[in-house]
């Protein structure tokens, strides 16, 4: 039995992606960078919009599987700060997830392409309802201080000084440290 082409398909429409000049996806371009036929192509996705929906799995996949890398461990056996944790550090070479970042942002203008990410990244993301107010605040600062970090260094504009990205992503990562030794948070607390 032969292989699937799926995966060497979606790798190339991921590297179509990551291309210095932006390209677009399309069939052809897609298939061109496979060194397959549009007809070979479309035997494993009839359309466009079947190629975009196994793309964004794909690109969501890849970056689940390199935070899997990072945590050493099952997802069901982490904490929400672990998970963050893990995306900080993949978001950190954003450079390198470009293609992904780019069909994380389109997804943004595309309702149909969002039910992956958030399928997907949905179990990373989620806080536990018990958690801390200020837990809570520096998880969810965490992962917005990465997504903008990944965002800089995806699309290579205003990304950290090269001598302090380290640092930054330090920071970032610290977010998710503290966060850990933060229990839940009464009400009393809270309003103060």
């Amino acid at each position: 039995m032969r292989r699937s082409q799926r995966p060497a398909i979606l790798d190339a429409a991921l590297r179509v992606l990551a291309n210095e000049s932006g390209a677009t996806i399309t069939l052809e371009t897609v298939a061109h960078e496979a060194g397959i036929s549009k007809a070979g192509l479309m035997y494993h996705f009839p359309t466009k919009e079947q190629l975009m929906l196994g793309i964004v799995d794909h690109a969501a996949e890849a970056l689940e599987t390199s935070m899997l890398v990072i945590l050493g461990k099952p997802l069901a056996d982490t904490s929400a700060a672990e998970r963050i944790f893990a995306y900080a550090a993949v978001a950190a070479n954003g450079a390198e997830r470009r293609a992904e970042y780019a069909v994380w942002a389109e997804a943004a203008y595309r309702p149909d392409l969002c039910e992956p990410w958030i399928e997907r990244m949905a179990p990373w993301f989620e806080l536990p309802a018990g958690l801390g107010l200020e837990a809570r605040v520096q998880l969810t600062t965490a992962r917005l201080a990465a997504d903008g970090l990944w965002a800089a260094a995806a699309t290579k504009l205003f990304p950290p000084d090269p001598s302090i990205r380290d640092s930054v992503v330090a920071y970032i990562q610290s977010l998710t440290q503290v966060s850990r030794a933060l229990g839940p948070v009464t009400a009393a607390r809270a309003s103060a």
